[in-house]
């Protein structure tokens, strides 16, 4: 395990909306998600997907992004800040979109968390900002999803906060590719 991220922000929201309130910290809670957050849960909270498999376990319990992609927006002539499109943790100095399914980030002094998926891109992207959506995305088996966007599940719960350390581990096993969600 080394250490090559950092935690920008982090952000909830108690609602289903689009974007989320920046916080100081948030608290992550083994098996469950973000403490407070409307997707938090043993069992799905996507609205889309609570509709059609209400017991679906929920493996988007915490969204990340990449710093990296607000800064590809920006120079693109977007203004988009953290919490805006709806993660939970804003890292940098990880290519998340191109880590295998797996792989431990470890958070700061305790929170663990397994990434499970890629984020992919909805209409509400562009209902926030105009063309967003096909500015964001990248094409990954056959989907597109959003750069440098991830979902993980909570493995050791802790506090999370602006400038902690994230470490990454790969898993040891045949390495497959991170699936859009």
């Amino acid at each position: 395990m080394h250490t090559n991220g950092q935690v920008i922000s982090v952000s909830r929201s108690p609602s289903h909306s689009f974007s989320k309130c920046r916080e100081t910290s948030i608290h992550l809670i083994a098996g469950v998600g973000v403490e407070g957050d409307a997707h938090s849960g043993h069992f799905v909270q996507n609205r889309y997907l609570k509709r059609r498999e209400p017991m679906l376990v929920n493996s988007r319990q915490v969204h990340l992004i990449a710093f990296e992609t607000l800064e590809f927006l920006s120079s693109a002539g977007f203004n988009i800040r953290p919490g805006d499109l709806g993660e939970n943790i804003m890292t940098v100095g990880i290519d998340l979109s191109n880590l295998p399914l797996g792989s431990w980030l470890r958070v700061g002094n305790v929170a663990t968390l397994r990434l499970t998926g890629l984020r992919t891109t909805c209409s509400l992207i562009d209902r926030f900002q105009k063309s967003l959506r096909r500015a964001s995305s990248e094409f990954k088996s056959r989907q597109d999803t959003l750069r440098g966007a991830a979902f993980g599940v909570v493995i050791n719960g802790g506090m999370v906060a602006q400038g902690d350390k994230i470490a990454v581990s790969l898993p040891s096993d045949a390495v497959q590719s991170l699936p859009p969600m």
